[in-house]
């Protein structure tokens, strides 16, 4: 396929379908704004979210402007596997969160961030730890969202990109700050609904335009061996397995899955996860198929940029009434996640921030609200900056990725064993951290005997990942037995083989760094917690005031 020239929506449409769906949201968010609003309600839906709107939520803040570009790009590269990859592994973190989850809320049924619950187990450092991951999380997602808009409206509208990011940063900011996680969840259903419909107008519109079941049998010549394999090898430790480590740090690092946890009621948790789960999967591996037909047609994308495959099958592709449900498609799903950051923000804010420390524990549920509204706006502010500016923002990500990473085991090890200390937990992320770094930033060689030993210690993560997952679902026994076998089996294939795959080797070492740290410090320490506290110590800031 030679390069086209791009169509574009004229700029009075573009106008008219971002304005109608901004409107439209921000009305949606009126009809639950409260006069006395309150801070609970503001954060987590005083933990009564039910089932529809809970996995609704869910699947929308996970489908973030970058996923299906993503696994569009990944179905490009890497072939038939690529969405799968892509799309199943996301998919089952949501439902690796549940188990723990159901934990997290039974230990703390009134937390509004898993800082608060962190501080009130451990102390302030891993509070702090905590926070500032997730702040600067979301602010990059934030980032990265406005940049998303503002390329979509400069590629297919006469708009230019500054105008994209602020009419989207406005749009976002309007409907949420009034009634914050609530108006983000509420929203969220209707932006599912305009993203399902979509993506079953688009697809097949796309996939019978570029010839059908006849062009796949034509062209299946023209991939390469791992392209036209199902289960490619290449496809799985490219972008497979770094992708499952990835996202099982965000499943359990990130605020703003672990506000719809809070969120959700209790009784719900499981099969809203199941639910979201199908629907994530089935959405994104849908999209990232475009990537996959993209390849079949022999698309060069424009400017050598992956991003630009699906704005590039849409235009050449798809009718003008077409285009304009993709135009949606797109900056409904970037919406639902920047509306996500922007209510995680707020609740930290409130919480950890001014609520756990400003407020000396005596916290004013009205200047809880002003200074969690003043996080939107000048979250907002920030994200148009950086994402006009166009700056580079993949080391943050790299750091912020790690340090998730370098969380996993000491947050979920402290719902469940009571010698891990504050010492523990706050040595284990930070030695986890700086050895994520010398590898992904390539500091240090991997040759001899330190990639050896580096090769080691990402068994162990391997060990730790498959492990967690095992001890979630099938307890501990199950847990600690497979995490052992998958540590005997991974350590003599990984030496002399991982060190060719940074970002995997990596991001398991930090995850293997930092359970070996916090169980040795651990079994060195004497102290012992009573999770009862928990409850105790975590409770509704509403219910303080009255």
């Amino acid at each position: 396929m030679q390069d086209s020239e791009l169509f574009q929506l004229s700029g009075l449409t573009a106008v008219l379908l971002l304005v109608g769906f901004y409107v439209t949201t921000f009305l949606m968010s009126l009809t639950i704004r409260q006069k006395n609003e309150n801070v609970d309600g503001y954060m987590v839906s005083n933990n009564a979210i039910g089932f529809g709107l809970s996995a609704a939520s869910m699947i929308a803040t996970w489908i973030w402007a970058a996923s299906f570009y993503a696994s569009a790009s990944a179905g490009f590269r890497y072939g038939i596997s690529g969405p799968i990859h892509y799309g199943l592994w996301g998919a089952l973190m949501i439902l690796f969160i549940y188990p723990f989850g159901r934990r997290f809320r039974q230990l703390a049924p009134k937390a509004h961030t898993l800082a608060e619950v962190m501080h009130a187990r451990h102390g302030k450092s891993s509070q702090l730890i905590m926070a500032v991951s997730n702040l600067v999380g979301s602010c990059i997602s934030l980032m990265v969202n406005f940049t998303a808009a503002g390329a979509l409206v400069s590629i297919l509208s006469p708009l230019s990109f500054v105008q994209g990011v602020v009419i989207a940063a406005v749009g976002v900011l309007s409907y949420t700050i009034w009634s914050g996680f609530r108006a983000s969840v509420m929203t969220d259903f209707a932006q599912l609904a305009a993203m399902i419909i979509s993506a079953v107008v688009i697809i097949p519109i796309i996939f019978f335009n570029v010839g059908g079941t006849e062009m796949l049998a034509a062209n299946m010549s023209t991939l390469t061996v791992q392209q036209a394999d199902f289960f490619s090898s290449e496809a799985f430790l490219r972008q497979g397995a770094p992708y499952l480590v990835a996202v099982l740090a965000y499943a359990i690092g990130n605020q703003t899955i672990a506000q719809r946890l809070f969120a959700v009621r209790e009784d719900l948790i499981k099969p809203t996860f199941i639910s979201a789960t199908i629907g994530y999967g089935a959405i994104v591996i849908g999209l990232g198929m475009l990537g996959l037909l993209a390849l079949f047609i022999g698309l060069e994308p424009a400017g050598g940029n992956l991003n630009n495959i699906i704005p590039q099958m849409a235009s050449a592709y798809l009718p003008p009434f077409a285009i304009g449900l993709f135009f949606i498609l797109v900056v409904g799903s970037l919406s639902s996640t920047a509306d996500s950051d922007l209510s995680a923000l707020s609740a930290i804010v409130m919480t950890d921030i001014y609520g756990k420390n400003l407020a000396r524990g005596r916290p004013d549920p009205a200047r809880m609200l002003f200074w969690g509204r003043m996080t939107m706006v000048i979250a907002t502010t920030v994200g148009v900056i950086f994402a006009s500016l166009r700056m580079d923002i993949l080391v943050m990500l790299v750091f912020v990725g790690a340090l998730w990473g370098a969380i996993v085991f000491p947050v979920i090890m402290s719902f469940y064993w009571d010698r891990i200390s504050n010492k523990a937990f706050t040595s284990a992320v930070i030695s986890a951290v700086a050895a994520f770094a010398l590898l992904r930033f390539e500091l240090v060689s991997l040759q001899g005997p330190l990639a050896v030993l580096f090769e080691l210690l990402a068994s162990v993560g391997g060990g730790i990942v498959v492990g967690l997952m095992a001890f979630g679902f099938f307890g501990k026994t199950t847990g600690m037995v497979l995490g052992a076998l998958t540590m005997a089996v991974l350590a003599p294939f990984s030496v002399g083989f991982l060190r060719d795959y940074v970002v995997l080797i990596s991001s398991l070492t930090a995850y293997g760094v930092s359970a070996i740290v916090c169980v040795a410090v651990s079994l060195r320490s004497s102290e012992r917690f009573d999770f009862d506290l928990l409850n105790e110590r975590v409770v509704a800031f509403q219910g303080e005031q009255t």
